[in-house]
């Protein structure tokens, strides 16, 4: 590592802190929040290129520029979310579920429900549906308002989930030998800063439990793997096309703990002897945001049918990245969700923080590229605050996914330019597992 190296590295973090700061001192979606976003998108990208072109930098740089990362997460932590953004659901279901109700019962916009409200969930978005989220989100959200119910609690939970990824991260590329400071990837990426610290998600909960599982599964800890997954799977259903990933790698008992698991994880929940997850069906036929490849699909299949290709297509991802080597890479946990989320009826910002802890291979180039130009759909907000309506315009559309086919399209074509290699045979899995399982090569 060269001094230029760590100046440039500080110079990009300066650029992305000042953009940042810009963004939570700007109205949620207006111009002036989405050009300090695209300042900040692409410091990132010319930082990922750093990363790729340096082999190592030193610990005390890594160390500043994560201290820089907590540093611009601070102003969001500060500003209040918009008037309907999820975290007043989650503050509503974690306090009726206290209080006594079911949150896959209950409509908020009831008026016989109006003294369950509070200032923080009067505003909540959807009132007219029962809650969507699994069980393992409704208990985070009970949680979360057993020790304080407010909206800035649900931010320090977050806040520390994601604090929680970035310690694991480091432990997780140290332990498999690849550069710490591809970490940044993930601590610098300023989808994290706005969905975590900003308007925050409950995706982060389950991207930290499926690194849990991820790095418990490439150190033969499979129970612990078996169960973080069931977890991740109970906080959404995206991680279940990374099904095929765990065949083989672990036992039938540890399979069978995973499933009877998420099963107790309902009981809470069941409303004679079934579970009241009627929303969910609302969710797949009403709501679409971002959807380019499911409205195309639309036209000649019901919404049902395309949903169930959506995470059929995430599955045949999977097995097939199933059977490359090497075992397990970091792609092969990114890709099959990606892939799910392009055929998905509703694709947010949000969503691809599944991805990022698993973003750090030449693989995974294309997938870089998506988080960030995702970040123009943000506009909407704007555009729904002046009357328009609820939907991504085609600009961005096209900004956002023809991005995305041509790194996807460049990479493949320098893969196939490479020449093959003969391999031997691998060994039998079961018993042996290496060690950077889970891990990306972290190379140009």
């Amino acid at each position: 590592m060269t001094l230029t190296a760590s100046r440039r590295l500080y110079g990009l973090g300066a650029i992305i802190l000042v953009a940042l700061i810009t963004c939570s001192r700007s109205e949620f979606g207006t111009p002036s929040f989405l050009v300090g976003l695209a300042i900040a998108g692409i410091a990132y990208l010319l930082a990922v290129r750093e990363f790729f072109q340096t082999q190592a930098y030193s610990h005390r740089v890594i160390f500043a520029c994560l201290a820089l990362a907590a540093l611009w997460r601070m102003p969001f932590l500060m500003t209040p979310p918009g008037p309907d953004d999820d975290i007043h659901r989650y503050l509503w279901d974690g306090r009726v579920q206290r209080l006594g109700y079911n949150p896959y019962n209950l409509i908020p916009a009831d008026p016989a429900l109006a003294g369950l409200h509070t200032s923080e969930t009067r505003g909540l978005n959807n009132p007219e549906v029962p809650s969507p989220y699994p069980a393992g989100a409704q208990l985070f959200f009970r949680a979360v308002t057993a020790i304080h119910e407010s909206i800035f609690a649900f931010k320090i939970a977050f806040l520390v989930c994601d604090f929680s990824i970035v310690a694991l991260l480091i432990e997780v590329l140290r332990r498999s030998g690849q550069p710490e400071h591809w970490v940044l990837a993930y601590a610098w990426h300023p989808l994290v800063t706005i969905n975590v610290a900003g308007s925050p998600h409950i995706d982060i909960v389950g991207a930290l439990l499926l690194l849990v599982s991820a790095a418990a599964l490439g150190r033969r800890w499979r129970m612990i793997a078996a169960l973080a997954f069931a977890l991740s799977v109970a906080v959404k259903f995206l991680p279940i096309v990374l099904t095929p990933l765990y065949w083989r790698r672990l036992r039938i008992r540890d399979a069978l703990l995973a499933v009877l698991v998420f099963g107790l994880l309902y009981v809470p929940f069941l409303e004679n002897g079934r579970i009241p997850i009627q929303s969910l069906s609302t969710y797949v036929q009403r709501f679409r945001f971002n959807d380019p490849v499911f409205a195309t699909l639309e036209r000649f299949a019901s919404s049902q049918i395309v949903a169930g290709l959506a995470v059929i297509v995430g599955l045949l991802t999977a097995v097939w990245l199933r059977s490359k080597p090497p075992v397990c890479s970091a792609d092969q946990w990114a890709w099959p969700m990606a892939a799910s989320l392009a055929c998905a009826p509703v694709v947010y910002p949000w969503y691809l923080l599944w991805l990022l802890p698993f973003l750090r291979s030449t693989s995974t180039l294309p997938l870089m590229l998506w988080t960030i130009s995702i970040l123009p759909t943000y506009f909407v907000w704007h555009l729904r605050s002046l009357g328009q309506a609820w939907k991504v315009p085609g600009w961005v559309l096209l900004l956002e996914y023809g991005s995305l086919a041509i790194a996807a399209a460049i990479v493949s074509l320098r893969h196939l330019a490479q020449p093959v290699v003969l391999a031997l045979p691998e060994e039998p899995e079961e018993d042996v597992l290496p060690a950077n399982y889970g891990q990306g090569d972290g190379s140009a």
